[in-house]
């Protein structure tokens, strides 16, 4: 089934409906990292190029299904004004549904850009209520979805507003489902995985998945300590998910019986506590004293890590290598993404820390892809079906 794309659809003079991901860190009434609103750019012009007026929806945050002055939209308004260059309609009202609200889209002159209030005011947008879909599709005459971070949840403005209006993705959320779809279809070997993060419950679905196409998966961060203590090892009072054993070892078996290599840490920067400036020592990873815990990976790990990802033609990363909130431990994580920044082979970043790591880096701009959605690209990745991308499938 093919995805509907701007080129599919006519624009001209229309109003669009566009569901973007504007769900940005905001400190003191001021975003304080726009580059979500950034990606969206390049759709919201191309429409307005076309005479478009423009109505936007998002999320902010996690309000309690009802108005929250903390997560209102106004300072996101602000925010994209600037970087468009162009004013942005926003009043604040009771939800994107509310009467105020729908009085405040009638008014919206032919070529402007009007920003609802934020859709989790409503509490009927989690569960998907048509009749909110229908009120929202009632503001345009056509529908386009460019928020990748979204399209994995099935809500009224990412999947149920589908069913009324023609749709299309925009060219963010085109980019990254044709981009991991190459890693998922067609990756070109040797195709190295580095996976991080604290459980191997949150990233079993993708390891499964990758098994078999990956040559190699580079596994860092706390869940290193359940495939350890999976083996026997002694992993102190690291974080260990208990449940999660078999499932650790089952794992490694299926990545043997396939000839995917899963690479583990051989050493690791331990501290007692985690705090900074804490004093530390560097263990072997499966031999960990009782007392001190795995905060990253070691010296020993990291030089391993690089030699292996030397020769990748393509790279996928996803989560820390450790506690990278805090100095030192976040020296696994920085060197990992310094090694992948200078790689020649097709490089795709995703996952939150990943790409604060990146972003804090200075090192952006050398990798091929950096992923907007955490959680949808994991579900993608894992071969699931995206609830708001199959709404906009022919």
């Amino acid at each position: 089934m093919a995805l509907k794309t701007l080129n599919d659809l006519n624009f001209k003079d229309k109003r669009v409906l566009v569901r973007v991901d504007y769900n940005v860190p905001i400190k003191e009434g001021k975003v304080t990292d726009d580059t979500r609103i950034e990606a969206s750019l390049p759709t919201l012009k191309k429409l307005l190029s076309e005479g478009s007026s423009l109505i936007l929806m998002s999320h902010l945050g996690r309000p309690k299904g009802g108005p929250e002055d903390k997560y209102r939209m106004g300072p996101v308004a602000q925010k994209l004004s600037e970087l468009i260059g162009q004013e942005v309609r926003y009043e604040a009202t009771n939800g994107p549904a509310s009467k105020e609200q729908q009085a405040f889209v009638e008014k919206a002159p032919k070529g402007s850009i009007t920003l609802l209030e934020n859709t989790r005011f409503d509490s009927r947008e989690e569960t998907n209520d048509p009749e909110l879909s229908r009120i929202l599709a009632s503001y345009a005459d056509v529908y386009v979805n460019d928020a990748f971070g979204a399209a994995h949840r099935a809500h009224a403005s990412t999947e149920g507003v589908a069913k009324f209006l023609p749709g299309a993705a925009g060219y963010l959320l085109e980019k990254e489902i044709s981009t991991l779809s190459k890693l998922l279809n067609n990756p070109e070997s040797p195709f190295k995985v580095i996976i991080g993060g604290a459980k191997v419950s949150d990233k079993i679905g993708v390891i499964e998945n990758l098994l078999d196409m990956a040559d190699e998966i580079l596994i860092g961060g706390a869940m290193a300590y359940t495939f350890f203590k999976a083996q026997g090892g002694k992993v102190g009072k690291s974080l260990v998910e208990d449940d999660k054993l078999d499932l650790a070892s089952d794992l490694l078996e299926r990545a043997k019986a396939k000839n995917t290599k899963i690479l583990l840490p051989s050493d690791s920067m331990c501290a007692q506590e985690i705090t900074e400036g804490v004093e530390t020592k560097v263990y072997p990873s499966d031999d960990i004293p009782e007392g001190w815990m795995g905060l990253d990976i070691g010296p020993e790990a990291i030089k391993t890590y690089q030699d292996s990802l030397k020769d990748a033609k393509t790279i996928l990363w996803n989560g820390p290598m450790g506690v990278f909130e805090f100095s030192p431990f976040n020296t696994g994580t920085n060197e990992v993404a310094k090694t992948v920044a200078h790689l020649d082979g097709f490089t795709v970043v995703g996952g939150g820390d990943s790409v604060a790591a990146i972003n804090k880096s200075g090192l952006a701009d050398k990798i091929d892809h950096i992923s907007t959605g955490g959680g949808a690209s994991l579900e993608l990745l894992e071969g699931k079906t995206l609830p708001g991308v199959a709404a906009l499938e022919d």
